[in-house]
């Protein structure tokens, strides 16, 4: 079984305020595959930009991957974020209702991978995929709508 370690990361402003994502893939020996950001939009709380990173990473491994190696792969998922570690881990309640929908579906999307292990790290230790999410959210500040 393949091993991928996962890097994710999800950042607000504002806590609601604007959001975005950072993801990083690596392989079994830490060394980058790939590199993601996303900018999720207006009103999105931290928690929910956590969750919803989670989310992005792990539709993202099965599209660019494919689903024969999700499923083939043991999958570390490696965050700073003890809300999303433990609460997945089930050490922590869900109280809200958003997170507990972003929950089942990761929940849902993990029955497409071989294994799944949730690693909760220090912060020092996701600078990328904290840079990447603070990138796409400086990117989305500086670009100007009509609308």
């Amino acid at each position: 079984m393949k091993k991928i370690i996962i890097y994710t990361d999800g950042a607000s402003r504002g806590n609601p305020g604007p959001a975005a994502v950072g993801i990083q893939f690596c392989n079994e020996k830490n060394i980058v595959i790939k590199k993601y950001s996303d900018y999720l939009g207006e009103k999105i709380t931290n928690n929910e930009a956590e969750y919803k990173a989670l989310i992005f990473a792990l539709e993202k491994f099965k599209a660019v991957f494919g689903n024969k190696l999700a499923k083939s792969s043991e999958i570390e998922v490696r965050s700073d974020s003890e809300l999303l570690i433990k609460q997945l881990k089930g050490e922590y309640k869900i109280q809200d209702e958003n997170i507990g929908k972003m929950f089942l579906k990761i929940w849902n999307l993990r029955i497409d991978f071989g294994k799944v292990k949730f690693t909760l790290i220090p912060r020092e230790r996701n600078k990328e995929a904290d840079r990447l999410a603070n990138e796409a959210l400086d990117k989305e500040g500086k670009t100007q709508k009509l609308f």
